[in-house]
């Protein structure tokens, strides 16, 4: 049993469905003695006999046709698995499974997903979105194929592609700090802001700069993530250094009518962020694919803070 073919198998179907070698033959585009020899030897592999000669004709047995139900299922399954592959490498079939931080969760990480899968209709997706922490967590317990989250300390079980996003300064659209090409922090001297909360290194970053310019952080209020941060400033209450994924999301959303302006800030304050992979596990064709998209948004986001390609 261990020599069984796929042509043989091939061969013994197209025989009961032709009723003879030669309509066998022409179906599989082979020649009748090659046909004959793999029936022939089919049957010597099974240790029993499939047909009767009857001169020029075949005539199955009853154990044929048994054998025919068992060959139909075997050649559908390799079938459809070899349909299944192709799909797979053609990035139609799959599931792909997504943890994201909450900045990039209300338009970049859906926006570039629904770009991904427009025309793979069979590719089912989980999409979470949690806090770094926890996304750290669920891609090196390999749960989740693909993470964005600020960047973790080194860690075996993760594959760390990290990104330094330069932070932008959101403004209220009519604030005359608006005509300013560059934020510094001179510009925002004792001026209200809205910050992330003690001890994270974007806001470390920010208390830095201050220092070095000779000017006053004024904190007024404190946050998890900038994201509430934006509404404040849309009621003239503070000033932000925000990421430039918060920055894309909000225009995403207020594209019509933005009560916001973001202008680059100098020096440059960054917001660590890192794809993440499990490093214990080999990733698929499609979370291959999509981690290249992802790298690339985030490549054109930074482009955002530095005044390149697009506007804010």
């Amino acid at each position: 049993m261990n020599n069984l073919t796929i042509r043989q198998l091939e061969a013994f179907r197209e025989v009961i469905r032709t009723g003879s070698i030669s309509e066998a033959a022409r179906a599989l585009n082979r020649t009748q003695p090659a046909v004959s020899t793999l029936i022939s030897n089919l049957e010597e592999e099974l240790g029993m006999q499939l047909f009767e000669r009857n001169r020029s004709r075949l005539i199955k047995k009853p154990e044929a046709q048994h054998f025919f139900e068992e060959t139909e299922a075997i050649l559908e399954r390799l079938a459809r698995a070899a349909h299944t592959m192709r799909d797979l490498a053609a990035l139609q079939e799959g599931h792909l499974r997504i943890a994201c931080m909450p900045a990039s969760s209300q338009f970049i990480m859906p926006g570039l997903l629904a770009r991904f899968v427009k025309n793979k209709p069979n590719v089912k997706v989980s999409l979470m979105m949690r806090a770094s922490s926890v996304i750290e967590q669920w891609v090196a317990s390999q749960q989740y194929d693909v993470g964005l989250a600020e960047t973790p300390p080194p860690n075996r079980a993760l594959e760390i592609i990290p990104f330094e996003l330069r932070c932008v300064c959101a403004i209220k659209k009519d604030d005359p700090l608006t005509e300013k090409e560059v934020i510094t922090p001179a510009d925002l001297d004792n001026r209200p802001m809205a910050t992330l909360q003690e001890e994270h290194p974007n806001l470390m970053a920010t208390r830095d700069a201050f220092k070095q310019a000779g000017a006053k952080l004024n904190i007024r209020f404190e946050l998890r993530n900038f994201q509430p941060a934006l509404k404040l400033i849309e009621e003239g209450l503070c000033y932000c250094i925000c990421d430039p994924m918060t920055a894309c999301n909000y225009m995403d959303y207020q594209s019509e009518n933005p009560k916001l302006i973001f202008r680059p800030f100098a020096p440059a304050i960054n917001l660590s962020v890192s794809i993440l992979r499990p490093a214990q596990r080999a990733s698929s064709l499609l979370a291959d694919a999509f981690t290249s998209k992802l790298e690339q948004a985030l490549l054109d986001i930074n482009k955002v803070s530095e005044g390149k390609g697009l506007q804010l």
